[in-house]
């Protein structure tokens, strides 16, 4: 995985950028003659005050080259002398570099007064930052102003001219998206959406003070929202989202812009992306750990989205020596039904081969060890480095097993979803609640007596994705299905998972980890003739 988070200040981008550019950072005049304002020539009314941004630095929306722009609707609040909170009269119609404000109320105590820019869905001082915020195409910023971009700025009296001029000092964080793939089934979807999520606060309502961080001005305040999605559907060649065709970043082929409260946060990325052909959406995801995001700066959040591939190698019969399609693998594109099928049944194309083990002349067969009833039985081939059932029960019982609908990933060339979350070995061996010499209730030793466990708690396995803090402290196990009579049943749908007992009371049983999105369970009843995964617990 690929990653990179570049900071950068708007004011520092501007400056290089007119170093460049020969942009003249200096006020521009907006003095007696009048101003034009996207096209057109406004005269001054008497009874309202000139606040004037007179430079490209002021707001609200930024391009790549880093100039910054005013968008349409834009509005400015200022105290006038008797305290009262005053709205500009008058807001830009279109995208523009410059704008005269024109503000009612009296401004003739003060050579200075506080200007306010609460963003288009704020007011006064007080800031909402969107938990869910839109961009109708890439690489455009006009949807800053309604997802939370503000700040504030002294607006100083021209001696000249007795208007206001100003320059507008940002108080948001930014996170710029550069997602790319060289994945082949990826170069066809298209993103939908960015989902973040924080382990604490990016999204509420906040207030703008200027006497905050040694009167440098910030928002302050807590929030509660700890989730920001950012829909990247538009209209055209947009309709379904941004394109995911590009090998590098590419701003302009599908840059996205979102806003957040600044601060130091640990993020979890999900990337949306659907394939339309299919209809399959899903996400990727990334941990970006604890990072600080300044205000007024951006930061580069570029994505290399691969998705997990998972072989198709290690479904075996239990304990088998070798693996259960080995010489048949479909790596090998084997004509007709001959060899190991991609496709679970019930769906478009899938397929069955006669072609899996059945006899124990079959190294591919199943381990036949029976030392009676009551009598533990461990592996000793394929499964030996797995979990006893015991340890199993504990991953069940207290691993807080959850469901993920979406996380995508592939098997032998296809696209699926969905799949288990558990806390690792190590967290549920530091919460004390592991042991691999009895189960989960504290006395039963499931080598020796036949006993089952089910966490079916749906409020438990339904109740989203580990926080972004704990994200590490957990692995992901992808449902795989499983082979039946040389047939594939349930991926995506199901896991099925061997363990290294055998069960106790017969000689062709053992003990397995199964799971769905309703529940998970340590079960006995698969036979050792079936084809479960053989790896992936940490």
């Amino acid at each position: 995985m690929k990653k990179t988070m570049k900071r950068h200040s708007f004011i520092t981008r501007l400056a290089s950028v007119a170093a460049v550019c020969g942009l003249t950072l200096a006020f521009a005049s907006c003095a007696n003659e009048d101003l034009a304002q996207n096209g057109k020539t406004t005269t001054d009314d008497k009874s309202l005050t000139a606040f004037c941004t007179g430079e490209p630095a002021t707001r609200t929306t930024m391009e790549a080259d880093g100039k910054f722009y005013w968008e349409a609707g834009d509005k400015i609040w200022v105290k006038d002398d008797s305290g009262n909170w005053k709205q500009s009269s008058n807001s830009p119609t279109g995208k523009t570099a410059s704008f005269k404000f024109l503000m009612p109320g009296n401004y003739n105590a003060k050579s200075s007064y506080e200007v306010y820019y609460p963003g288009k869905n704020g007011n006064q001082n007080q800031v909402t930052i969107s938990a869910n915020q839109k961009q109708t195409e890439p690489n455009t910023t006009a949807h800053f102003g309604a997802s939370g971009d503000c700040g504030i700025a002294k607006a100083t009296r021209n001696a000249t001219s007795h208007e206001f001029e100003f320059a507008l000092d940002h108080k948001a964080a930014y996170l710029v998206f550069k997602p790319y793939t060289s994945n082949d089934v990826l170069k066809y979807c298209y993103l939908t959406k960015i989902e973040v999520t924080s382990d604490n606060d990016i999204t509420d309502t906040y207030t703008l003070d200027p006497t905050a961080e040694t009167n440098t001005g910030a928002l302050t305040g807590t929030g509660n929202g700890k989730k920001i999605e950012l829909a990247t559907k538009g209209s055209g060649a947009y309709t379904n989202g941004f394109p995911l065709t590009n090998t590098s970043a590419s701003l302009t082929t599908n840059g996205a812009y979102m806003v957040i409260k600044p601060g130091t946060h640990t993020l979890r990325i999900r990337y949306w992306v659907k394939d339309v052909a299919t209809h399959v959406e899903g996400t990727i995801t990334k941990i970006i750990p604890s990072h600080t995001f300044a205000k007024n700066e951006y930061v580069n959040m570029e994505a290399d989205l691969q998705i997990k591939n998972y072989d198709g190698d290690h479904y075996y019969m239990w304990d088998a020596q070798q693996q259960y399609w080995y010489g048949y693998e479909w790596t090998k594109h084997l004509p007709g039904n001959t060899g190991q099928p991609t496709i679970s049944q019930g769906l478009p194309g899938a397929k069955s081969s006669s072609n899996y083990p059945k006899s124990n002349a079959d190294p591919r067969y199943w381990n036949e060890s029976y030392p009676g009833y009551g009598i533990s039985n461990p592996a000793t081939h394929s499964c030996t480095t797995l979990p006893n059932a015991n340890e199993m029960s504990w991953y069940v019982m207290y691993g807080d097993p959850r469901w993920d609908a979406d996380e995508l990933w592939t098997t032998m060339g296809h696209l699926y979803k969905g799949g288990m979350w558990f806390k690792k070995k190590s967290i549920l061996q530091a919460e004390g609640n592991y042991n691999t010499e009895k189960s989960a209730d504290g006395t039963t030793d499931l080598r020796t007596t036949s006993k089952d466990y089910t966490n079916s708690n749906s409020s438990i396995i339904n109740s989203g994705l580990p926080s972004a803090a704990d994200a590490g402290n957990y692995f992901y196990l992808p449902a795989l299905g499983c082979y039946q009579s040389g047939k594939l049943y349930n991926t995506g749908g199901g896991g099925y998972y061997w363990l290294s007992s055998a069960y106790p009371k017969n000689s062709y049983t053992a003990y397995n980890l199964r799971f769905d999105s309703g529940n998970v369970e340590v079960y006995h009843y698969s036979g050792r003739y079936n084809g479960l995964r053989v790896d992936g617990f940490e």
